[in-house]
């Protein structure tokens, strides 16, 4: 992907992110070489994550979560219960009326 199309907030979202896990790398003790080597990655790519670099795999990311003990929350990202938007949109094509087919009424 070309970085100059990226929109600006997904930039500021992956920074943030980045700086999130660097404070939680840091909150734990785990310096960055550890944090590297548990997560099977190596130290420059553990850096871009750092610093929110959107070339690197979200394998890479997720490998991260996982270090730092947080990998349950990468399975709720997307998850339908926390999206507000699809949900919302699913409530307005609710149908206004449900009639059971004759057939299965059980007029007999």
């Amino acid at each position: 992907m070309d970085v100059s199309k990226t929109p600006l907030p997904v930039k500021r979202a992956l920074k943030k992110l980045g700086q999130d896990f660097r404070d939680a790398r840091k909150r734990r003790r785990i310096p960055m070489r550890l944090a590297a080597e548990r997560a099977a990655i190596s130290r420059a790519t553990l850096s871009k994550i750092e610093k929110g670099d959107e070339g690197v795999s979200l394998g890479a990311y997720a490998k991260i979560l996982f270090v730092l003990g947080m990998i349950g929350r990468l399975a709720e990202v997307a998850d339908p219960k926390f999206d507000q938007l699809g949900l919302g949109l699913e409530a307005e094509n609710l149908p206004k009326r449900i009639r059971i087919p004759v057939k299965e009424r059980g007029d007999g």
